[in-house]
């Protein structure tokens, strides 16, 4: 509801528009002094509801002083309108001001035309963003009959100049031309196609709060539906009308305000028509708010949390009040067909609904009964909307006693061992309000986000995703997908257990701690007062502790080496638990972000999933030998070039005398093959070789191979690496070995820039001419790319730290380094590993969101590892200063 007009404040005063002509400068200083005003009046505490109309009048009186100004006043066939948000005498400090001059002629007379478009330019001289239409009575008929768009503006018109009757009579003609149910159809529809822009997710990391699901044009919609129907002049209205009840009117109100001051800073800090909730703006405005800094959280992170549970909240309300509407209103007289599934519910045309309003208070446990039926019956295409009413309202009652009775607890486990739409259900829970009242630790996280770009879902979406990954590793389209981790998921002995560690594993987060530490404790608690075993609460409690040791393990260290498998597996214990946790990895990873799961990181984890079960089914106390590791590997590759290629096998072995053992560890034989075929090929010539191939069926399945063998120069790194960033390729993995005749065999994984595999046969020749080229001189070699740091980037600061230790059985030391990513960044590490003496054997390359994380496998110049503390301190300094002081 508008606010009364003597409760809003002035942002000018009137008397400065008594003289009957201004000139622009003076309109602009009106303007400009109002703007700043409504600024004071808003860090002064006054409501957001009262400044927006605020500024419809301060915009109202001008335009109509203008108006006077032009003449057009003492034009009674002619009158200006006030249309949209702005004719519902709201507008943000960058609003559009949207207006309609109507009038009643055939066709305008050229002067009155003539000083229509002269007042019209001259409000946009004065800076206000003016969206404008000049049609006739005739005109705007025909426009509304076509258009929804137009027919919607129409519903929210005042006159601001000029006889009101004229609008009287617009309405008059327009209103037939919908009729209540077409109307709500356009509108369906419409909202669809703008949810659809926005991926129909209300947790978008730089949500569109006008636009997006949640957002302020959601509320617009209902209103307009209800309006349109009722012809209700406020929204409050509606509520007379029993299509709103109080409650919910005053969550729409809450909704609607907290997105206002939401958009008023945005217009304020962008000084623009900005409804894009921006990282430019997100720790501003969560400042200005109020929000501040915890141990457990960022202020801009309790503030988001607060954004994405108003937004749920609105989309809720949104789809309940369309579905009310759509049910009782327009349905009202169309036969239904009901079914009855037992005492507490019926089907009313394949919806679940009560039988009676008093179902839930009089029996609690029917607020689980109905998402275990709807979770065993696939005929039910969703809920009444009358029932989601009365689940939301009986929701919030739940509290201990209800959690700790037997039955509840059984229904629940019996909802987690249902056949069917798991997702679907538990999602519906957590919309109504079921699942956060049940588990209130998850409750805690429902809009709890990381301030990061890695992490692109809130904890609670992230993990109902990860459920439904879990869920489709059982269907047709997960077992394509995922073939390996589906033959896993279908020999697990519980399903149930796997999805228990799903919605445990991210349930501590944001409550300060070690996430994992915190949700171990609560899933083990759970699941024993749930009736599960020892054994069954404590490997849930694992998973959920460990979930994240598979991805560290295969993203940090190389899975080729078969010590780095032994140590997994140890850790691991059984083939159970690396069953379960190779699901739980997989469908966490996939639910994270999209951009994260490729086929070579899946190749990865595959790699380490088949290498540790063999390790386990090996046994513990008998691990590998590295020396059978190599022999084997020696024996596959010769089978290959001597049997299947007719290669010359002294030949072989004189280029492989002086390779060393790590490169047989670390390559395998079909790469080895290729590798040694190619160098017999390339002969005695002193240029570099490199070939490329697209990868298939190995650890590298999805990426693009480029192996290079050339002399060892100490910027041979720096120079491939720096080729490769001007070439737009993303490194994911760089091997370097240096062999005894101190040549470099090295290879790097790469994808193209946007993480997808190069097939083009010319852009691979075209890479391979340009790594030949630079790498003939590698003194040479480009520049780092200076290229401009993504806009969202700038606007997280990751302080680099360098963790340097040493692998006495590898005789390596290993760098880690985590600092913000950005172009060019491996080819400037290289550098600095040059300048410090510093040879690269071996590096696993992270890119996660807007960090990196990044490993090195080092030595020095006579291929030892680093013992001299001083060089070790010299070389993380010069990490740390030169890569915070790049922009």
């Amino acid at each position: 509801m508008s606010p009364p007009p003597t409760l809003v404040p002035r942002l000018f005063d009137a008397a400065r528009l008594n003289a009957p002509q201004l000139s622009n400068a003076e309109y602009r200083d009106l303007l400009k002094d109002a703007h700043q005003q409504l600024r004071t009046e808003f860090d002064g505490g006054t409501c957001v509801r009262l400044l927006v109309s605020a500024r419809a009048q301060a915009v109202d009186e001008v335009l109509r002083h203008v108006w006077a100004a032009a003449g057009l006043d003492r034009t009674p066939e002619l009158a200006l309108l006030a249309v949209g948000g702005y004719g519902r005498g709201e507008l943000h400090p960058a609003s559009d001001v949207d207006v309609l001059v109507l009038h009643s002629h055939d066709t305008l007379p050229p002067d009155l035309s003539e000083a229509i478009s002269t007042y019209l330019s001259r409000l946009w001289d004065l800076g206000l963003d003016i969206g404008s239409s000049v049609r006739s009575l005739e005109e705007c008929v025909e426009g509304v009959s076509q258009d929804i768009t137009i027919a919607t503006t129409l519903l929210e018109v005042r006159t601001l100049c000029g006889p009101d009757s004229l609008r009287q009579t617009l309405l008059q003609l327009t209103r037939p031309l919908w009729t209540g149910a077409a109307f709500f159809e356009a509108k369906k529809e419409e909202q669809h196609d703008r949810h659809a822009k926005h991926n129909f997710t209300e947790y978008n990391l730089e949500p569109d709060i006008k636009n997006a699901p949640g957002g302020l044009r959601d509320i617009q919609t209902v209103a307009w539906v209800a309006k349109r129907h009722f012809d209700a002049g406020t929204l409050y209205d509606l509520v007379n009308h029993g299509f709103l009840t109080e409650f919910e009117y005053r969550q729409l109100m809450e909704g609607e305000a907290f997105l206002w001051r939401i958009r008023f800073l945005l217009h304020m800090l962008s000084n623009r028509n900005e409804n894009r909730l921006l990282f430019d703006y997100q720790k501003t405005i969560a400042n200005l708010l109020g929000y501040t800094d915890s141990n457990a959280n960022r202020a801009v992170e309790q503030f988001m949390k607060a954004y994405y549970r108003a937004a749920m909240n609105l989309s809720m309300l949104n789809e309940l009040l369309l579905q009310y509407f759509d049910e009782t209103i327009l349905k009202t007289e169309e036969d239904s067909e009901i079914v009855a599934v037992n005492d507490h519910f019926q089907l009313r045309d394949n919806h679940i609904e009560v039988t009676h309003h008093q179902v839930f208070a009089k029996f609690p446990s029917a607020l689980l009964e109905i998402f275990l039926t709807l979770a065993e019956n696939t005929l039910i295409q969703g809920v009444r909307a009358s029932t989601i009413r009365l689940i939301m309202v009986e929701a919030r009652k739940i509290n201990d006693d209800f959690r700790n009775n037997p039955r509840n607890r059984e229904l629940f486990m019996g909802i987690l061992r249902a056949p069917h739409a798991l997702f679907s259900t538990l999602r519906r829970m957590k919309r109504y309000g079921v699942l956060g009242g049940y588990l209130p630790a998850f409750g805690a996280i429902i809009g709890q986000m990381q301030y990061d770009l890695f992490h692109i879902y809130t904890v609670d979406a992230h993990t109902l995703l990860v459920i439904k990954n879990m869920r489709r590793f059982r269907y047709q389209e997960g077992a394509e997908a995922f073939p390996v981790v589906a033959d896993v998921a279908q020999r697990l002995p519980k399903l149930e257990l796997l999805y228990l560690a799903g919605l445990f594993h991210d349930i501590g987060k944001g409550r300060g701690g070690d996430h994992s530490e915190l949700g171990s404790v609560d899933a083990r608690d759970f699941c024993l007062a749930h009736g599960l075993s020892l054994r069954e609460a404590n490997l849930v409690a694992w998973l959920t502790q460990k979930h994240l040791l598979m991805s560290v393990t295969a993203q940090k260290q190389d899975v080729s080496d078969p010590e780095v498998i032994h140590k997994f597996a140890e850790q691991v214990g059984d083939l159970v638990h690396l069953d379960y946790l190779y699901a739980l990895t997989v469908a966490d990873i996939c639910a994270t972000n999209p951009k994260l799961w490729n086929s070579w990181r899946a190749s990865l984890l595959r790699q380490l999933y088949q290498q540790t079960r063999r390790a386990l089914r090996r046994g513990l106390n008998n691990p590998v030998d590295r020396q059978e590791w190599v022999h084997e590997t020696r024996i596959h590759a010769l089978e290959i070039l001597v049997d299947e290629q007719g290669m010359d096998e002294s030949r072989i072995n004189d280029i492989w005398r002086g390779l060393g053992e790590d490169y047989f560890l670390r390559e395998t034989a079909a790469d080895i093959a290729w590798h040694t075929a190619a160098i017999l090929a390339h002969g005695d010539n002193p240029a570099p070789l490199v070939v490329i191939k697209e990868s298939h069926g190995t650890q590298f399945e999805g990426a693009t191979q480029i192996f290079v063998y050339t002399r060892d120069l100490p910027n041979l790194f720096a120079a491939s690496v720096a080729t490769l960033d001007h070439l737009h390729l993303t490194v994911l993995d760089a091997r370097i070995i240096t062999a005894e005749n101190r040549y470099s065999l090295d290879t790097y994984i790469v994808l193209d820039e946007d993480n997808t595999q190069i097939s083009d046969p010319e852009r691979l020749e075209y890479i391979q001419a340009d790594l030949e080229r630079t790498l003939s001189h590698p003194d040479q070699f480009p520049t780092i790319v200076q290229k401009r740091l993504p806009r969202q980037l700038k606007h997280f600061s990751v302080k680099t730290m360098v963790n340097i230790s040493n692998d006495i059985q590898r005789h390596q030391t290993i760098l880690e380094v985590i600092t913000l990513d950005r172009p060019g960044l491996l080819a400037r590490i290289g550098l600095i590993f040059m300048e410090h003496g510093v040879n690269l054997q071996n590096a696993r390359i992270a890119t996660l969101g807007e960090r990196a994380e990044d490993v090195f496998f080092i030595t020095d110049r006579d291929g030892h590892p680093i013992s001299n503390p001083e060089l070790c301190e010299k070389l993380a300094s010069a990490l740390r200063s030169q890569l915070d002081t790049v922009n």
